[in-house]
This record gives structure tokens, C-alpha cells and sequence, in this order.
């Protein structure tokens, strides 16, 4: 980078020349003026400064009519100070244009590599207008960058899903819909906001990703439901050769009960797995009912009590309110959380179902005094077949699929599930269910018939969703 010693120097290159022509002009007009006359001299001096004007005027004019069109073909050419202008100029200009050059070429690149991508991307700003768009959005979107920029972008896809989405501003999960124009094609949704004025919407084609959950779907149903009959026909014969008389001697008896628990054990799974498969098949409950929680809390408080056999302590804390939703699914959802506790809480352990009041709704809590859980186990507990101890799973009589089945059952619900262990010292599972599923306000809510316990539970500060 030039210092202000080489620009001074560059400047006293370009001033000095005119000065000294200057200067030769005036000694040339006083020659003049002594060897003629004063009155010759002064004529002179008047025409030679009036050609010099003329001369920069013309060259002013060339500059002029140049920096309207400045093009590196079209530099001027002059004489003295101003051939070193123009050098200059066609210099600075050269170097303009290979930097122009340079640019358009990585701006060039950079489209074609954007345009090459799977994914389609929308550049929208503050007010949803698009900007720009690669071929990949225009096919998704049905969208034409040429005639539609500068629109908004829920005005050309119209779809209600996509522009509440668009339109809520948040974007913490990706949308996954059909567009009208193509109902043939699935597509997920994700905004990407990058200025404080400007996103990036980007649309993947996941059609076929789609296809093959629906294909692994109907697989695991069907047969699922060929497994039932053959199941039921075995566990038939033998609770009736457990039941036989004569009865039968020790060594068959024991072979038969092993049989019939793992036959137990294998229509269990049976039917965790056709109860996934229906509920993945829709995103909304199976019915939208009034739910007395109260009663629920109780039903699982039993349950629980039953499947213990005096062997922990189970108390119910806070006022249950009063819910919309499927009955059948959150019992289903709850129940295996209590059952969860029972089974990895140690004799003498304490099991409280707890409901509490909360900003954004309610909350359910199931909390143990049990085993416990590791940290790096948590974020996979709803994936199906996770087991954080396969050995006391099987023993406890587990599935594998009883905390992938709430968390289906809780995103029909829109609730999320939270999770905090400590290894050794017992585990809480919140689910978080929004103000939308609570049916009766708070006033009316604490004059519902309490199930055991105190009375509503502040809520924590917060907590994080382990998915």
C-alpha cells in the first residue's frame, strides 16, 4: 500500500511538469516583451496562456465525455501532463476491469455451484419478496425467478401450511407439506436467517424418503397384525396345557411357562409396534375429548401401586386440570412412563406423579428415586430398541418401544417430553403440554376434585427438551 511520501511524490510528478511549462511560458513572454516591446509581450503571453486553456479545456472535455462511458478501449491519448493523466487513468481502469472480471467470473461459479445443489434456496427479505432463487426452488415452489422477483413468496405458494409457517416466524423445525402444485412431491422446509433482513428458505425433496417410512410403515403393521393370530393361537394351548388335569409335572411345567412368557413378551411387542405404526400414520390425535387428568392420574397411580406390590412408595402431587385430547394415547403415553419408574426403581424407592401449573401450560411430571441414567444416554432414550440396560429390560418385561410410543403420542399432542437424570440418585420426565390442550382457565381448574397431595407446584426456571 502507497504511504503519503509516494503519494506526495506521485503528485509532485504530475504538478511539477505543468509548473515548469508554466514557467518556460513566462520566460518566453518576458524575452519577447524585452526584445519588441512590453505591448508584444503581453500579446503574446495572452495568446500562449489563451492555447494552454484551450488545450486543457479540450482535454477536460475528452475526460468528460469519458467517465460518461469509461471503457479501457476508449482511454484518450494526450500530450504532456495530461498523457501521464490518461496513463494513469487506462491503468486504474485496466485494473478495474480485471477485478470486474474477476468478480462476475466468482459470481458466475458461485450461481452455477448454488444451482448444482439438491436443495432448493430462496433468497427472501424482511417482507418475504423474493430476491433470488435457483432452478431447484422454481421447480419445487413453482416459482420463475425472471417473473417473479421482487413478489412475495406467499402470495405465489399459497398453501395454508407453508404460510402460517413462513409467516410465524418460527422456524426452530424444519415444515414438511405437499405443495398444491404438485401434490405428488413432499418437501421440507427449513428458514435460515442469516441478516437481520434477509433469509434463505431451503426446500429438500424428501418424497422418497416419505415412500420408505410409508412402505416400512405398512411393513411393520402388517406384519404385525399376521403375528396376532398365530400368537394368540399358541398362547391359547398353552395357558390350556398349564391348566390340564392331570397337571403336568414340574420340569414340562416350568418349559411351559417359560413358552408362555416369552409368548406374552412377543404379543406385548406385537402391539407396541401396531400402536406405532398408528400413530405415525397421522399427525393429530385419533379423537379430541375432554380428559378429567384427575381421574387419569388416579387410574395410573393404581396401576402403578398394582404392578409395585407394596414395594414402593407412589404419592400424587399437585391439582390436575382439565385436558383436550385423546384419552386412550396419553393414558397410553403416561402409563409408560409410571411403568418405567416402577421397573428401574430399587424396593423401598419412592415414585411421585406430580402435575404443575406453567406458563405455557401444564406439566406432568413422573419423578423416581431410581437407577438413574447416564447423560449420554438420554438424547437416544426415544429411539425404538434403545436400551440403556438390555439384561434388566428384558427381565422388567420391556419392549424397547415404550418411550417411542409417547414420543409420538406427545407431538400429536403438540407437548414435548424433557428428561433429567442423575446416575444413582433417580430421574423426572416432564411432558410439557401447551395452554391449547388445557380446556378449563386456572380459576376454575383449582375447583376440580384434587387427587392426592399438595397443591400446584411452582415451575422450574427451565429446562431443556431432550428432543
Amino acid at each position: 500500500m502507497d504511504g503519503p511520501a509516494s503519494a506526495t511524490r506521485k503528485r509532485l510528478q504530475v504538478v511539477l511538469p505543468a509548473l515548469l511549462r508554466l514557467a518556460v511560458l513566462a520566460a518566453a513572454a518576458i524575452a519577447v516583451g524585452v526584445a519588441f516591446g512590453a505591448t508584444i509581450g503581453l500579446v503574446f503571453a495572452a495568446v500562449a496562456f489563451g492555447l494552454l486553456a484551450l488545450l486543457h479545456l479540450f482535454y477536460l472535455s475528452l475526460l468528460a465525455e469519458w467517465l460518461e462511458q469509461p471503457s479501457l478501449a476508449t482511454v484518450p491519448e494526450g500530450i504532456g501532463t495530461w498523457s501521464q493523466v490518461f496513463a494513469r487513468l487506462y491503468k486504474t481502469r485496466r485494473t478495474t476491469e480485471s477485478t470486474e472480471r474477476r468478480l462476475q467470473d466468482n459470481e458466475e461459479r458461485f450461481r452455477r455451484t448454488i444451482s448444482a445443489l439438491p436443495e432448493g434456496l430462496v433468497l427472501i427479505d424482511a417482507a418475504l419478496q423474493i430476491e433470488w432463487c435457483n432452478p431447484v426452488a422454481e421447480r419445487h415452489l413453482g416459482i420463475a425467478l425472471k417473473a417473479d422477483q421482487g413478489l412475495r413468496l406467499t402470495n405465489l405458494v399459497r398453501d395454508p401450511v407453508f404460510v402460517a409457517y413462513m409467516t410465524s416466524g418460527n422456524f426452530g423445525e424444519s415444515l414438511l407439506f405437499r405443495p398444491h402444485a404438485n401434490p405428488a412431491l413432499a418437501l421440507a422446509v427449513d428458514v435460515i436467517e442469516f441478516e437481520p433482513a434477509r433469509s434463505i428458505v431451503v426446500t429438500r425433496d424428501v418424497t422418497q424418503t416419505e415412500r420408505v417410512d410409508a412402505m416400512r410403515r405398512d411393513f411393520v403393521a402388517n406384519v404385525s397384525h399376521e403375528l396376532r393370530t398365530p400368537l394368540t393361537v399358541v398362547n391359547g394351548f398353552l395357558e390350556t396345557m398349564l391348566d390340564a388335569e392331570p397337571p403336568p409335572d414340574e420340569t414340562r411345567r416350568h418349559h411351559l411357562l417359560l413358552m408362555h412368557d416369552q409368548s406374552q413378551r412377543m404379543s406385548r411387542l406385537v402391539d407396541d409396534l401396531l400402536l406405532l405404526s398408528q400413530l405415525e400414520a397421522q399427525d393429530a390425535p385419533s379423537v379430541d375429548e375432554p380428559i378429567d387428568a384427575a381421574q387419569l392420574t388416579a387410574e395410573l397411580a393404581a396401576e402403578a401401586r398394582a404392578l409395585s406390590g407394596g414395594r414402593h412408595t407412589v404419592r400424587v402431587e399437585g391439582t390436575a386440570p382439565r385436558l383436550r385430547g385423546a384419552r386412550d394415547e396419553l393414558r397410553s403415553a403416561f402409563g409408560n412412563l409410571v411403568s418405567n419408574a416402577v421397573r428401574y426403581t430399587l424396593e423401598g424407592g419412592t415414585i411421585a406423579l406430580r402435575w404443575r401449573a406453567v406458563d405455557e401450560g401444564v406439566c406432568f411430571e413422573v419423578e423416581d428415586s431410581g437407577i438413574g441414567i447416564a447423560p449420554e444416554h438420554i438424547p437416544r432414550l426415544t429411539e425404538r430398541f434403545y436400551r440403556v440396560d438390555k439384561s434388566r429390560s428384558r427381565e422388567t418385561g420391556g419392549t424397547g418401544l415404550g418411550l417411542a410410543i409417547v414420543k409420538h403420542v406427545l407431538l400429536r399432542h403438540q407437548a414435548r417430553l424433557d428428561i433429567r437424570s442423575q446416575v444413582g440418585q433417580g430421574s423426572v420426565f416432564s411432558v410439557w403440554l401447551p395452554a391449547a390442550r388445557v380446556v378449563l382457565p386456572q380459576d376454575e381448574a383449582a375447583k376440580l376434585p384434587p387427587s392426592e397431595g399438595a397443591s400446584i407446584i411452582p415451575a422450574p426456571s427451565g429446562c431443556s427438551a431432550a428432543w
